[in-house]
């Protein structure tokens, strides 16, 4: 296939359903919490900043990246994920790169322009400045830094777990791609539409050569709809493969669960914590899968790629980040001073009225229990009891 034809193909995207996203979603409300951020530092990729930062953050301080998909804003993904929601909920702070249209026609993050998905330049380097602004400025814990995104979004999010590894904890990629199959547009398009398989040590050595990180890898979340034309689903198996080459864990799944509906697999570590999980969201399209979690509670506005599935990706992916034990209602609950207890006369002899009863039943002559048990009044023993207290006469 040309290049013009390649080129062609992606303006009629939107046409065939392609990596478009709405807006925002329906009925959505246009404000959003998100703050642009400016001079956070350098930003060759030229993207702008968004931010939101609830009153109370969780201790140690966590902060989320998320990344939208193509023809989106990060207003529109985070009101359609709910990811504001789940920051102001459960206290963690949020960071939202946007795309610009001068730099993709698209709205895209460019994760298969080699410049824009190497470490220390283009688009990586403008969120990593991102990140250490985040960091800075709200004192967040570096160890607690996780990523997701979405589609093109989710490409990117693959960039940043192998150009960074040091930086992230974890990252989740929803409907993405694995990092480094792609360094051209015909090489993007190929991956997206076919996704050829190639073997588990060659994806990890992508990721093992974008950087000089030897260190321990980022966890990593594998979300994928079987229906998906836009992005091949076995993108998400090749991620997974890359992931678990980096791990240096088997191919087969340690252990395989229904979640809402919706068949999980799940890898471990040595210490039994979960490093690579996978979801498959049967006959759902290209996007984001919404639904309530676990708390009984909705998370996001369903819209164009933004499907009602039953089961909150959202929600999912900021438990297996380890974010969703805190609660912030339950931490202000916890930060009001305790009410002083009203003092009630009490009578002096009340406090021995216990120990009279249980003198009393001591007193009883011991005699076979079925006796004990026809004999044993305990309206005398309390009268004798109260007697004794001085509470009777």
């Amino acid at each position: 296939m040309s290049l013009a034809k390649n080129v062609d193909l992606l303006r009629r995207l939107p046409r065939l359903d392609g990596l478009r996203f709405a807006g925002l979603g329906r009925g959505a409300d246009v404000s959003s919490p998100l703050q642009e951020v400016t001079g956070f530092g350098g930003n060759p990729g030229g993207l702008r900043m968004f931010a939101f930062v609830p009153a109370q953050l969780q201790k140690p301080r966590a902060l989320v990246v998320v990344l939208h998909g193509c023809g989106q804003t990060a207003a529109a993904y985070d009101l359609g994920a709910g990811w504001s929601t789940l920051a102001q909920h459960y206290g963690f702070a949020l960071l939202m790169p946007e795309q610009q249209r001068i730099n993709n026609g698209n709205t895209c993050f460019n994760w298969f322009n080699p410049e824009d998905t190497a470490r220390g330049s283009g688009e990586a380097y403008s969120i990593r400045e991102m990140i250490a602004h985040m960091i800075r400025a709200h004192r967040i814990d570096p160890g607690r830094v996780f990523i997701t995104g979405l589609s093109a979004g989710g490409g990117m999010t693959s960039v940043m777990l192998a150009t960074y590894p040091e930086v992230f904890a974890a990252g989740a990629v929803i409907a993405g791609l694995p990092y480094g199959i792609a360094t051209n547009l015909r090489e993007a398009l190929d991956g997206m539409f076919h996704s050829p398989a190639r073997p588990a040590r060659e994806l990890g050595d992508l990721v093992r050569n974008a950087s000089d990180h030897r260190g321990a890898w980022p966890k990593m979340s594998v979300w994928h709809g079987s229906a998906d034309r836009t992005v091949n689903p076995g993108n998400a198996n090749e991620i997974v493969k890359q992931w678990l080459d980096l791990h240096d864990l088997p191919e087969a799944p340690m252990a395989e669960t229904i979640v809402d509906g919706y068949p999980r697999q799940a890898w471990w570590g040595k210490d039994g914590e979960t490093l690579v999980e996978s979801y498959a969201i049967t006959d759902m399209a290209h996007g984001t899968p919404l639904g309530l979690a676990d708390n009984d509670q909705r998370y996001g506005v369903e819209g164009s790629f933004l499907i009602e599935a039953g089961i909150s990706s959202s929600y999912h992916i900021a438990k297996f980040f380890g974010l969703t034990d805190w609660i912030a209602d339950a931490a202000k609950a916890e930060a009001k001073p305790a009410a002083k207890p009203v003092a009630k006369p009490v009578l002096s002899p009340a406090p021995h009225l216990a120990r009279s009863i249980r003198a009393s039943v001591a007193e009883q002559p011991a005699e076979p229990k079925r006796e004990q048990a026809r004999s044993f009044d305990l309206g005398q023993i309390i009268t004798r009891a109260l007697t004794a207290a001085g509470l009777m006469k």
